[in-house]
């Protein structure tokens, strides 16, 4: 959706702002320097096993160094939790990857409701990880929306979307620090087209703001877990190499070597390549068998007749090397396999 021209700024709004990740902080900071006052920030609660440090929460960190009050209810649609935030009087909650579902009664606490920054262009990719996903998926071009929200996950009416392209060689770390910087602006716009909105609303009647998503177009984002980092040779190398990519920093693509006379070494892929100078060459081979180790890098037959060069990588309990330094301490011959 193209941004509208001449949709008046209305009054400043006392903002609840609720998230937790780095992919919130920008807007975070947009909404600090608006007309607009964050009363406090709802984050998730601190858990840390004992002698472990805490996971990191730039969201709290933000909010702590701007001087704002900070709640981290470990239910937020508890009793207790929605009469705290009620207690705040917003007029609108803004939320971005903050990692709880929000109920009826707590969105009806404001009376604009709550807006929710996604980092993908819906439906596509609803869920926990859109970015990675549009990744995984070969998109040519990914985006933000901004919801009005629901209680159904990334199902509300979306107000505004933004798109940019994916460029080859981004990460989910490349793509989701420009996606974040993008979400802050299509933020403040969106506040101003809700307050356009309620403007014209009919007394007693609910507030209809943006473009209901299409349910047929509806694709899923799940939550990644570390298994989703082993690799499948049976795969295309394209789809691997987007692994690669769209796993940076977690959980990171990993394979297993096998060696004779020896456990199997674990391997986390840094830099590979779709090898198209071997397309069509590989024979018989089996996917995962390796084809070639020199300096260049080691080929290895993939699924569908496709081959994947590993140009870095970083062999468990070692630091990330190139496939030289790696070929200089093992040995490796065409026909060795990865598991």
């Amino acid at each position: 959706m193209e941004p509208t021209a001449g949709i008046a700024a209305g009054p400043p709004l006392k903002l609840v702002v609720m998230g937790t990740g780095p992919f919130a902080v920008p807007m975070f900071e947009a909404l600090r320097r608006s007309p607009h006052q964050i009363c406090a920030l709802i984050t998730r609660p601190v858990h840390a096993a004992p002698g472990r440090r805490p996971p990191p929460n730039p969201m709290r960190e933000a909010a702590v160094a701007a001087g704002l009050p900070v709640l981290d209810p470990e239910r937020v649609n508890d009793a207790d939790s929605i009469a705290a935030i009620e207690r705040l009087a917003p007029d609108l909650l803004v939320v971005c990857d903050y990692g709880q579902i929000l109920a009826p009664r707590l969105l009806a606490v404001a009376p604009l409701g709550g807006i929710n920054l996604h980092g993908s262009l819906l439906p596509r990719h609803r869920g926990a990880a859109p970015v990675q996903w549009a990744i995984l998926e070969g998109d040519p071009i990914a985006g933000v929306s901004v919801i009005h929200m629901t209680p159904a996950l990334d199902a509300g009416a979306v107000i505004l979307a933004r798109a940019l392209p994916v460029y080859p060689g981004n990460t989910a770390v490349d793509l989701e620090r420009m996606l974040a910087e993008l979400g802050a602006g299509a933020t403040l716009e969106a506040i101003e087209r809700l307050q356009a909105a309620a403007l014209v609303r009919t007394p007693g009647e609910p507030l209809a703001v943006g473009m209901p998503q299409d349910a047929a177009q509806v694709t899923k984002a799940p939550r990644l877990t570390k298994a989703d980092g082993n690799v499948n040779w049976s795969l295309p190398a394209s789809r691997i190499e987007r692994m690669r990519r769209a796993l940076e920093p977690w959980p990171r693509t990993t394979v297993f070597l096998h060696r004779e006379g020896g456990p199997p070494l674990r391997i986390v892929l840094e830099d590979v390549a779709v090898a198209h100078d071997h397309a069509g060459t590989i024979g018989d081979a089996a996917p995962g068998t390796i084809l070639s180790a020199a300096d260049t890098g080691i080929t290895v037959a993939c699924g569908g007749g496709t081959v994947l060069v590993i140009r870095r990588l970083v062999p468990e309990g070692r630091r990330g090397m190139s496939a030289a330094e790696f070929l200089r301490g093992h040995p490796i011959l065409p026909g060795m396999r990865f598991a």
